[in-house]
């Protein structure tokens, strides 16, 4: 019987969420049609069938973190059986009472006459049986009595003092939705009852945990897991700051000379080419003459040894549905400002409709973000690991600057450059953005390659 196999997920993933099941158990499927989508940090990938049957068996749940080589459901080969009529749940559950309520009208009077005819030592064993199953047929009063209490979990200022604390707080006193009490058990957050006065010290000295503070949650603040994405893209960036020696050094660039060009050219530029011209094709040509001026920050630290890239396959951070991600725009070098512009514009389209590949999104050596087109005026961009340098464009802003000897009105940008102190020193960071504000300054130096 064939398995349904995690594949290789692309460069440095190793697990997956489950997110959706396309196919339950008993459906039938299609050679290489899609059973099950799986979610990266980086791109969802669907799980095709490897032959024609039937879904045979499902081996974890949706939400249930697998990774490459496990085996997460079985497809049974042949011709897929024709599938029972679907019966709307409140009809099957009337359906199974009726045939009970039946089943139970049809025992009782087998079940008299044999207690007639039973002795009494085995009378009195059916009785201790019955009684035993007495309590799963009926809740007590105690039991129920937590329910019915209206007074919700507080994280007064008393209680934290040392008061008492409330007797529980199971979820209903919480208040919380039923999509909120499953956000909680996505993260692992169980609630509980706050914590007794006893241990009120200990907390005043190392604070809280996670699950004390979710358990004080206010009524009505919402509660909501971290998506797969967002939390494999929250351990990459602290994978960064703990692994590299991110540092960030700043410019500024006077965007006058290509805005006048953009301007002169944006129409004949549509006409020749089919494709918009826009800043970012400036910014990666100059950053594609910097890196080959400045190799350092077109590099990668693996363990004792720096690789020094000589292609310039640059990531282009692309805001999604999902999340921010970063397509790779391959061989820089070779492209034309055209070639740029149609390339970052099918990568973004493909971003937004969900469409990118994992090699579209892997290998990159160096990162470009816009924050400007958000309003930033000005940021530390983290370094996108293993990647050794990543450059921050922000907001254009009219600002009086002194050109000669005269206070003039400029558009102005701020630029950003993080860079891996592991590989590249102060100077090298500096001068490679010096490098790059020149050539933004005077495009035709990126025309002539000098």
């Amino acid at each position: 019987m064939p398995d349904l196999v995690v594949p290789p997920l692309g460069e440095s993933i190793t697990e997956a969420v489950v997110s959706v099941w396309l196919k339950q158990v008993g459906d039938a499927v299609a050679a290489d049609e899609p059973v099950a989508e799986l979610e990266t940090d980086k791109v969802t990938v669907q799980l095709p069938s490897p032959v024609t049957g039937v879904l045979a068996s499902q081996a974890v749940t949706v939400g249930a973190t697998v990774r490459v080589g496990d085996v997460i459901g079985t497809v049974e080969a042949g011709k897929a059986q024709a599938s029972a009529p679907k019966v709307p749940a409140s009809a099957a559950a009337a359906s199974a009472a009726a045939a009970s309520a039946a089943a139970s009208a049809s025992a009782a009077p087998a079940a008299a006459s044999t207690a007639a005819q039973t002795p009494p030592a085995a009378a009195a064993s059916t009785s201790s049986a019955s009684a035993a199953a007495a309590p799963q047929k009926s809740s007590t009063p105690a039991a129920a009595a937590p329910q019915k209490s209206s007074t919700p979990v507080a994280a007064t200022p008393a209680a934290m003092s040392g008061a008492p604390a409330p007797p529980s707080a199971p979820f209903a006193l919480l208040k919380l939705t039923p999509s909120q009490r499953a956000a909680a058990r996505e993260v692992g957050a169980i609630l509980q009852r706050a914590p007794a006065a006893t241990a009120a010290p200990a907390a005043a000295v190392s604070g809280p945990s996670g699950e004390d503070r979710l358990a004080q949650v206010d009524p009505r603040d919402e509660v909501v897991a971290m998506s797969p994405l967002r939390r494999r893209v929250a351990e990459r960036l602290v994978q960064a700051q703990h692994e590299a020696a991110a540092l960030t050094t700043f410019n500024e660039v006077d965007m006058t000379a290509v805005i006048e060009l953009r301007t002169r050219y944006k129409d004949s530029f549509e006409k020749a080419h089919g494709t918009k011209l826009g800043f970012m094709s400036f910014f990666v040509k100059s950053c594609v003459a910097a890196c080959k001026a400045f190799p350092g920050v077109n590099a990668e630290v693996v363990g004792g040894h720096i690789v020094y890239k000589k292609h310039y396959d640059f990531g282009i951070a692309v805001s999604a549905p999902k999340g921010l991600v970063v397509p790779v725009l391959r061989d820089c070098d070779a492209l034309s400002f055209a070639g740029v512009e149609r390339g970052i514009l099918t990568l973004a389209e493909r971003a937004r409709t969900g469409k990118l590949s994992l090699p579209e999104l892997s290998g990159g050596t160096f990162s470009i973000t816009n924050g400007g087109i958000y309003g930033s005026m000005m940021s530390t961009p983290l370094l996108n690991y293993p990647q050794t340098g990543i450059l921050g464009m922000h907001n254009i802003i009219k600002r009086a600057v002194v050109s000669g000897d005269q206070v003039v009105v400029r558009p102005m940008m701020y630029v950003a450059l993080s860079y891996d102190h592991r590989v590249v020193d102060g100077r090298e960071a500096v001068s490679f953005l010096v490098a790059v504000k020149e050539r933004l300054e005077a495009p035709d130096r990126m025309m002539l390659e000098v």
